[in-house]
């Protein structure tokens, strides 16, 4: 199939058949797997994800490619038209059959919705036992960078508060076509199992570091001035950086908040 990438839905089609077998080893399908590919392309993925899953669910936005996927005709492949920002995981991750084994959600994201489309999917976390993404190289550090690093941010809390994540593999540019300006890295998120945060607590979690984050280079003691009836921060937090205090404090913090 001749099909031109296209810029607004941020296409950039692996073509590396390293790098593809690498991504397949760590999904590591199996039959009676309940799997769903965001933005599937021209089939990277796909097509060695499928000749080990009985089922596949395919995800994408572009009408031209859920036209080509429909007309493969590949059979327990199943084409949903859709926004992945809008659609429901939730819901998809809990109608799966009866004897499903792991619910795993994978995909070389669009760069340009990466981190909302992250956000979108921690409310089906519960639900979901993996996720496996290529994303921009800059936002899996960003994800996994721990406290007091340069790269820690509002997303590694966020993110670490909800998942366990590594780093898997990084790709280079030469990977895709047509090649990106930015180097790549696959990155997988496993919902934490000692999660327990209500959505309250959750909701307070948001604006806590919202507010630790907002100006990175003050203190504490100005960006959580808000929220200074409340907690109680010792001298040494006064005088940190949002940067500087680890993912279990911003928790403490959220829980307290709610209360």
């Amino acid at each position: 199939m001749m099909h031109r990438a296209r810029k607004r839905f941020g296409q950039n089609f692996l073509q590396d058949s390293g790098v593809i077998y690498s991504i397949v080893a760590a999904i590591n399908p199996s039959e009676n797997m309940h799997v769903i590919e965001i933005g599937p392309g021209l089939g990277a993925l796909t097509r060695p994800l499928l000749s080990n899953l009985d089922h596949l669910d395919l995800l994408e936005i572009d009408r031209d490619l859920v036209a080509y996927w429909n007309q493969e005709n590949l059979k327990g492949l199943n084409v949903i038209e859709g926004d992945a920002l809008k659609f429901d995981f939730l819901e998809w991750a809990t109608t799966r059959p009866a004897n499903s084994g792991l619910c795993k959600v994978v995909g070389n994201l669009p760069y340009n919705i990466s981190s909302p489309l992250l956000f979108h999917l921690v409310s089906a976390a519960q639900v979901i036992d993996e996720q496996v993404f290529m994303l921009q190289a800059e936002v899996v550090e960003r994800m996994v960078s721990k406290a007091g690093g340069s790269e820690f941010s509002r997303l590694s809390v966020m993110l670490q508060a909800r998942y366990d994540m590594e780093l898997v593999l990084e790709v280079p540019p030469e990977a895709f076509d047509p090649q990106p300006k930015v180097n790549s890295a696959v990155v997988r998120m496993i919902p934490r199992q000692d999660f327990n945060l209500s959505d309250a607590q959750w909701r307070a979690l948001e604006k806590v570091v919202a507010a630790a984050f907002s100006q990175r280079r003050k203190m504490l003691r100005t960006n959580l001035s808000v929220f200074a009836d409340r907690l109680t921060l010792s001298e040494t937090e006064l005088k940190a950086r949002a940067q500087d205090i680890p993912v279990e404090r911003y928790i403490e913090w959220a829980k307290i908040l709610a209360t």
